[in-house]
């Protein structure tokens, strides 16, 4: 992926919850009115439950997408793991899919693309998104090329943390 920056955006838990709450105004504005929150895990599992409480959605699901190992550093692709969301419920629903950021936009695609073969109409959202990336959301709350301090991964697990 190239050498990563030592600049950072830092998202703050404040800044986390007005985004959200700016996603889902903005999705509501837009006329978009979703019937299932989907999140792509795990950057997107806490993102999604806001926007989801936001647009008072109570119906909400999970796609497990592994596609960053490490700072600057990914698989080949993007990989759906195991529980898969169970993809009948979506058929002909309203979906919005939700991330953290769309990065390269590979992940994002990928997900676009597997709710959309299954039936489901489906917007995206994300917290930020990358200038580079290859897929856009329908609806995201900021651009940035930095790397992201999110405050819920930046700190990285409590054992490596605790074993410094």
């Amino acid at each position: 992926m190239g050498e990563v920056s030592t600049e950072r955006e830092t998202l703050t838990w404040d800044a986390f919850g007005e985004a959200c709450r700016d996603l889902a105004r903005d999705i509501l504005a837009a006329g978009f009115d979703p019937e299932i929150v989907v999140a792509i895990a795990r950057g997107g599992l806490l993102p999604a439950g806001a926007v989801a409480y936001g647009l008072g959605v109570k119906n909400c699901g999970a796609l497990n997408i592994e596609f960053y190992t490490g700072i600057g550093e990914v698989l080949d692709a993007p990989t759906v793991l195991s529980p898969e969301l169970d993809f009948d419920s979506l058929v002909g629903r309203r979906v919005l899919l939700v991330d953290d950021v769309a990065d390269s936009g590979r992940t994002l695609a990928l997900a676009v693309g597997l709710l959309r073969e299954r039936g489901a109409e489906v917007r995206s959202a994300t917290i930020y998104t990358k200038p580079g990336s290859i897929a856009k959301p329908d609806f995201s709350w900021r651009e940035t090329g930095l790397w992201i301090n999110f405050p819920w991964s930046w700190k990285g697990t409590v054992v490596d943390e605790d074993a410094r």
